[in-house]
């Protein structure tokens, strides 16, 4: 359990500061437009669309003592933590040429985290059969995702006071988390690799596995869950820290330490939705934490924000307007986190099920499919961000310091920040539970294949 924990730590240090600082990063402080570093992101997921696959595939038909997927993991380690702390780096030049640069490096990291992430993940099926254990396995994997998310959340804000030099740091040191807690998470899970479930893999053509994914039905109600919970999750990340300074006026100092409640919620969501999933089924779980998240959400759009004169100074004390108000902001945030956690843990806790519906049980295969969706969720999201924040009128803020600083924005920006954090994600968390009606709530392996 805490080697398998171990494995998520790096990979989700990275994705969380990747998710709540990189569009601000490219808009910030690289100097990029929004619409340009939304359709940067979206290229950066075209090309996951690609290795997915094909990372997926390859790593059914690897063939060592250790498994099929150790080898990946171990050899991506040190390339994913080299990409990761070069993408934080500004290059000189114009618009273009930065784009560029960002490019070429997001292709090496996310060819390097792909092939980390996606063997690692396939391991919470093969490792066992049992269900409540996989679900165990993935609260372990989650929780040292979060866990180390909010110590990089807790770090990122002492070292961004240094502008592009703050970055920087901020990448050297997640890159080095990253291919450390790999190497670990390798070295502790060997031994049980070894004798773990491998994929009986036939070399089929390309469409037939294409018509093996769509005839399991099971499998596309998983898929559709993920998609539209990380679309979601994923469209509130990046618009978080925008959210908080130009919409609520949040002081800009005050605003990077209030995503670590969301951090610490949501881990302390994680353990409490494992243990009610293994007493009273992983869709009650999945239900009652989405409709604390779409309440959430709606909470988020009526809040009022503080007042122009707020200041560390006057937000403390509880008594003040400001002070009520800010405590009202971060209960909204803690629940957010809480009930968001099931987009983390329920998705993953249900995928085993679908695998064992298929007689091959192609664990690769089947993650390949669940990570390509994760990160067209991702990239999406962040596309439809950086459109709608353009053509509501929304003005970039480049400043010299890293982080946000506050604007006069258009009346229709604001409007549109509200619908990223409250509305749309609020809806497509609804769409996720109905997709899920009918799931059969037991060990689904049993079952006929294919239901």
């Amino acid at each position: 359990m805490i080697s398998y924990g171990l494995g998520d730590a790096g990979t989700g240090l990275a994705a969380t500061l990747l998710g709540f600082y990189l569009f601000v990063f490219f808009t910030g402080t690289a100097g990029l437009p929004a619409i340009v570093a939304g359709s940067l992101l979206m290229v950066i997921k075209l090309w996951d669309g690609i290795n997915d696959p094909m990372i997926g595939w390859l790593s059914d038909h690897t063939q060592t003592r250790w498994g099929p997927r150790i080898p990946w993991m171990l050899g991506a380690a040190l390339p994913l933590g080299i990409s990761l702390a070069a993408m934080w780096w500004v290059p000189p030049g114009d618009v273009a040429q930065k784009t560029m640069y960002y490019i070429v490096m997001a292709i090496l990291l996310m060819t390097a985290y792909t092939s980390v992430n996606l063997p690692y993940s396939a391991l919470s099926t093969e490792l066992t059969e049992d269900t409540s254990v996989r679900n165990r396995l993935n609260a372990a994997r989650f929780t040292g995702s979060i866990i180390a998310g909010a110590s990089g959340l807790i770090v990122t804000p002492l070292l961004l006071v240094n502008g592009a030099n703050g970055y920087l740091a901020m990448g050297r040191i997640t890159g080095t988390i990253a291919a450390l807690a790999t190497l670990a998470c390798c070295w502790g899970l060997a031994p049980f690799t070894k004798t773990a479930r491998r994929p009986r893999c036939h070399h089929e053509p390309l469409r037939r596995q294409l018509v093996r994914i769509i005839n399991n039905r099971r499998f596309l109600k998983v898929l559709g869950l993920y998609l539209l919970l990380w679309c979601a999750l994923q469209l509130m990340q990046p618009v978080a820290l925008i959210y908080l300074v130009q919409l609520m006026r949040v002081p800009a100092e005050l605003a990077t330490w209030m995503l670590l409640p969301f951090q610490l919620c949501a881990l302390i969501g994680l353990q409490v939705w494992s243990m009610y999933a293994n007493r009273h089924g992983r869709i009650r779980a999945l239900c009652w934490g989405g409709c604390l998240w779409i309440a959430a959400c709606v909470v988020s759009m009526l809040l009022p924000p503080l007042s122009a004169d707020a200041s560390l100074a006057n937000l403390w004390p509880t008594a003040s307007t400001d002070g009520l108000r800010l405590m009202a902001l971060l209960a909204t945030i803690g629940m957010v986190g809480f009930g968001a956690a099931n987009a983390y843990l329920i998705p993953w806790c249900l995928l085993p099920d679908a695998i064992d519906a298929d007689p091959d049980k192609p664990a690769g295969l089947y993650t390949a499919w669940m990570v390509l969706v994760q990160k067209i969720g991702i990239g999406v999201s962040i596309q439809l961000l950086g459109i709608l924040l353009s053509l509501s009128g929304y003005r970039s803020v480049v400043e010299a310091g890293g982080a946000l600083s506050y604007s006069d924005q258009p009346e229709s920006a604001l409007i549109t920040i509200r619908m990223c954090m409250g509305l749309i994600p609020a809806v497509l968390v609804a769409l996720g539970l109905v997709v899920m009606r009918g799931w059969p709530e037991r060990n689904s392996h049993n079952q006929a294949a294919m239901s």
